[in-house]
């Protein structure tokens, strides 16, 4: 290659490499407003095979688009875990987990997503709740400790688990990659990415770590609660 054109060349991948970085950044410790980014209209319906926690058939659903390498998230996850407790004892609010890995800032993210939908795979649905909480205890989690949590989680058959892992080209991935290209039609450019939907409400957006007590709010005037 002609040495004139190796420091341009230089120059232009390092500017390709920060500006993916910075288009898809977790940093989202400043949520928008509340009609936030996006169009969430394109968000992918709740169905039976999503990750639920609550009543399904709840009126008011938090769709959340996460990474469990995100700072953020595992903050906003502290949140929901507090919203499902209170305000969805009520059987009106239930929240739907989906992955949405941040590749570009965390090398190890995809991986983690395909450890979660594994346990999810092969131990159930309590199971994955139970790890998803693992991951964020225990973030960033080192994949070589992905076992040993994924234990207690609750996965019994390590080695449906382990064969899940290797294979997740073909086992789990191509329902991670949905749900990541779904947040990115929405508009999603980070994580958390969440979407509250309730019926004859238009939805509203929640780009960022949203407090507990501004996801509230939200949940009360979609249940007509709020003023």
């Amino acid at each position: 290659m002609n040495r004139s054109l190796t420091i341009p060349l230089a120059i232009f991948f390092a500017g390709v490499i920060v500006a993916g970085a910075v288009y898809f950044t977790s940093s989202r410790a400043e949520p928008s407003t509340s009609s936030g980014q996006g169009n969430p209209a394109l968000v992918t319906p709740v169905s039976a095979s999503d990750h639920i926690l609550g009543d399904p058939a709840a009126p008011v659903k938090i769709v959340e688009y996460s990474d469990f390498d995100c700072e953020y998230c595992r903050a906003f996850d502290s949140t929901m875990h507090q919203i499902v407790a209170t305000e969805g004892t009520s059987g009106n609010v239930a929240w739907v987990f989906r992955e949405f890995p941040l590749t570009e800032v965390h090398k190890n993210a995809l991986q983690t997503a395909e450890a979660a939908e594994c346990v999810a795979k092969t131990a159930g649905e309590q199971a994955f709740w139970n790890f998803e909480q693992e991951l964020f205890a225990n973030q960033p989690a080192d994949p070589s400790h992905f076992g040993a949590l994924a234990q207690s989680a609750g996965v019994t058959n390590s080695i449906s688990f382990g064969n899940c892992l290797a294979n997740a080209s073909t086992t789990v991935d191509a329902r991670i990659m949905a749900q990541r290209q779904n947040a990115l039609d929405i508009g999603a450019r980070g994580t958390p990415y969440s979407v509250l939907l309730a019926p004859g409400h238009a939805p509203v957006v929640m780009d960022g770590a949203y407090s507990y007590g501004a996801v509230k709010q939200l949940i009360d005037q979609a249940l007509g609660n709020g003023n």
